[in-house]
């Protein structure tokens, strides 16, 4: 059986620079990578804690992945990401992104909320309830 070591999420975006921004200066990841160097960005990455997240250019991906063309931007899964603080982060984004799932705790024992991100993409926030 192989070990599986990480995953990391790579999202077919319309604007590398838009999205790399939204990632860093609005949810508070880092800025790591980008192809090239400066814009226009085809290929960009972030990082948070283990948390890392790929954007490739749509144009520039159909070119390597051809089963992607014609195919609509964004997913109908989401990104969960587990974070430490989910009340703090949620006051602070609330004014500032759109929610698409109010903060709740769920039955499960996590308490989260979900926003989508300028390409559609959906992201949850959870918390572990101590319990």
């Amino acid at each position: 059986m192989p070990h599986f070591k990480k995953l990391t999420p790579n999202l077919l975006v319309a604007n590398v620079e838009r999205s790399l921004a939204f990632y860093v200066d609005t949810l508070g990841f880092a800025r790591g990578m980008t192809v090239p160097d400066e814009s226009p960005l085809v290929f960009a990455s972030v990082t948070g804690g283990a948390v890392e997240i790929f954007f490739n250019d749509a144009a520039t991906a159909v070119k390597e992945y051809p089963a992607f063309a014609g195919k609509p931007i964004g997913a109908t899964g989401t990104m969960f990401i587990e974070v430490e603080g989910v009340d703090a982060l949620h006051d602070r984004l609330k004014a500032s992104v759109k929610i698409v799932m109010p903060i709740v705790t769920q039955f499960y024992g996590m308490r989260e909320f979900a926003i989508e991100d300028p390409d559609g993409y959906i992201i949850t926030f959870a918390e572990r309830v101590p319990g």
